[in-house]
């Protein structure tokens, strides 16, 4: 009956998985413990305890499990940014100035103030390009080769084991392990390409900003603290929550930048010097524009150099 039990529901008899002394098999009264197949995985032991019964005629059957504890990982919520990196894709790129340009009126002339300007270049980079989530995420070393094709394989692979664990029968598991390896070489396939592509680049700037990326990245991803955000206050005593944390440094900057320095000159009476100042003309902002790098972080209008 318990067979027949276990067999329509798709479950294991856990007692009978381990090999045991007679007197760590038996009981007076039949005790099983049953359990999903895909859990098996996670029982340590079962047996029966020899010695005095813990009820009238009933030898205690313990059942021991190996469960991973779960971390609970605080997520953390940084400001969305605008995916200035898909300028590099031809389609995004000329999507992105045709935006700029009905935002402009038609043409390619700035407005009457640069904050217009910047507005009207920012909201355009929005619809095109988009924006990120605002999650932090772990740095994983895979933006060098991620692509749609691995994305949709580990897409596939994803909804394959969520249906093994809804229904829990054979097919299901073949199923799913037949799409984890085709994942497995989709993968392989993916670094070998990126790979290849990272090695022909090596010789031009992007290449070489792509190699010490990935250098920096492994170099982090060795080290078992990342970042430490513990200080001590004007007493010695150490910090460890973020509130408390940022008051030490309101006030550390707080009595720096407000702290006399005795070495200081101060130059009371000096002649005001009044000049006109030529304008900055376009090839000098041409010139400064070829000097400046690409990929480089945005500025205070939230705008890169490339754009």
């Amino acid at each position: 009956m318990v067979v027949d039990f276990a067999k329509r529901m798709e479950m294991a008899v856990v007692n009978t998985y381990f090999k045991k002394k007679e007197d760590h098999r038996v009981t007076y009264k039949v005790a099983y413990v049953l359990c999903r197949r895909c859990n098996l995985k996670e029982i340590g032991d079962c047996k029966v305890l020899a010695g005095d019964s813990v009820a009238r005629q009933h030898r205690m059957v313990v059942c021991r499990m190996v469960l991973k504890a779960k971390k609970k990982r605080k997520r953390v919520r940084t400001e969305r940014r605008i995916r200035w990196w898909k300028l590099k894709e031809e389609e995004c790129s000329v999507r992105f100035r045709e935006e700029v340009r009905q935002g402009l009126g038609g043409g390619e002339k700035v407005l009457g103030d640069w904050e217009t300007t910047a507005g009207v270049v920012r909201e355009a980079a929005r619809k095109v390009f988009g924006v990120t989530s605002g999650n932090r995420k772990e740095d994983k070393e895979t933006w060098w080769w991620w692509n749609e094709e691995v994305q949709e394989s580990v897409r596939r692979k994803r909804l394959a084991k969520q249906k093994w664990d809804r229904q829990s029968d054979e097919k299901s598991g073949q199923e799913y392990k037949k799409i984890r390896q085709q994942v497995k070489m989709d993968v392989a396939k993916a670094k070998e390409k990126a790979y290849e592509e990272l090695y022909e680049r090596l010789d031009t700037k992007e290449g070489e900003k792509d190699l010490y990326r990935l250098a920096r990245q492994r170099d982090r991803a060795g080290k078992d603290v990342l970042q430490v955000r513990a200080i001590k206050d004007g007493e010695g005593n150490v910090l460890t929550s973020e509130e408390s944390v940022l008051r030490r440094w309101r006030e550390y900057f707080e009595q720096l930048m407000n702290k006399e320095n005795p070495s200081e000159r101060r130059l009371d009476d000096v002649e005001l010097v009044k000049q006109d100042v030529d304008r900055i003309s376009k090839e000098e902002r041409r010139a400064e524009n070829k000097r400046m790098k690409s990929g480089e972080s945005v500025g205070p209008d939230y705008i890169p150099e490339e754009a």
